[in-house]
């Protein structure tokens, strides 16, 4: 089977992927598929720093602004999409370019592995998010600890969301998120990816780009974006809601907090974010590392 090449751009958040892709783009004669699990929302746009049409320099750009904040996403819907933009791209003898730091799409794409482990259980995945409900987070991260401790020690137990998809995995398949990742590897996919891993050589670099970040978010309209995603009920919504950027403002917006507090949590917790993706992309294989 002649295997289909992309290029993969992955790194924590602030690192620089965009630029380096539609650079590569245009070296190489690409179009971007974005990687990002939030780029996909309309509407979401400096909070998830999707690039402006001047930074896009003309390369078109695939799995930008393509669901409503209402409507729920997963990573079997990212395969799925993805997959139609790389077919799409190879046909006009395009270089698809996947740029984004979403580790879990990117590596259910790439990987080949089977949907039926990756496709939503409404049911199931109520019941899971009733238990943490009842029970509390800490003791629904136990029961994924007693089923895949691998799994639950890259999970923070607040993360009831990522804690829920692992167990909906297990209990769906008959086999651990750490099976299932193995057997992917196992299982012949039909990419041949060339990954770019960009990434600091000190953390406290990424840290500071992040500060910078949002401080340029602030003065882009952050906050008036965020305001008016609130009056489009974005903290009622099945995943959106959960986007870093935009959740610190419901404090806000309830009188609870200062616009200098959402600040320093959109900050923090931006920061944390990077610190999960370095855990996550430091466990993978990489072409090439660039240091910055």
């Amino acid at each position: 089977m002649e295997k289909i090449p992309v290029i993969v751009v992955v790194g924590p958040t602030a690192s620089g992927k965009s630029e380096y892709a539609i650079n590569s783009a245009i070296k190489l004669g690409g179009e971007i598929i974005s990687g990002d699990s939030m780029q996909i929302y309309r509407k979401m746009d400096i909070g998830t720093a999707k690039p402006s049409l001047e930074e896009m320099q003309g390369i078109p750009h695939h799995l930008i602004d393509v669901a409503d904040i209402s409507e729920p996403f997963s990573a079997a819907r990212f395969v799925q999409l993805a997959s139609s933009a790389i077919n799409d791209i190879v046909s006009r003898n395009k270089i698809p370019i996947i740029a984004g730091g979403t580790g879990l799409y990117i590596d259910t794409l790439i990987s080949g592995i089977s949907l039926s482990a990756t496709e939503d259980d409404p049911a199931l995945r109520e019941s899971l998010f009733k238990e943490a409900e009842e029970n509390g987070a800490e003791a629904l991260h136990e029961r994924l600890k007693s089923v895949d401790p691998e799994s639950a020690e890259g999970i923070h137990p607040n993360n009831i969301k990522r804690v829920v998809r692992a167990l909906e995995m297990f209990i769906k398949t008959g086999m651990t998120k750490t099976e299932l990742d193995k057997k992917s590897r196992e299982t012949e996919s039909i990419y041949a990816p060339h990954t770019v891993y960009i990434t600091p050589k000190e953390r406290e670099t990424i840290y500071q780009r992040i500060d910078r970040r949002v401080d340029k978010m602030f003065e882009l309209g952050l906050l008036e974006e965020a305001e008016m995603l609130d009056k489009m009920g974005l903290r009622d919504t099945p995943t959106a809601s959960q986007a870093i950027g935009y959740k610190e403002f419901y404090p806000y917006f309830d009188g609870l907090c200062d616009i200098e507090t959402v600040k320093t949590n959109i900050c923090l917790n931006t920061r944390h974010y990077a610190k999960r993706q370095l855990t996550w992309f430091n466990r993978k294989e990489a072409d090439e590392i660039i240091y910055i």
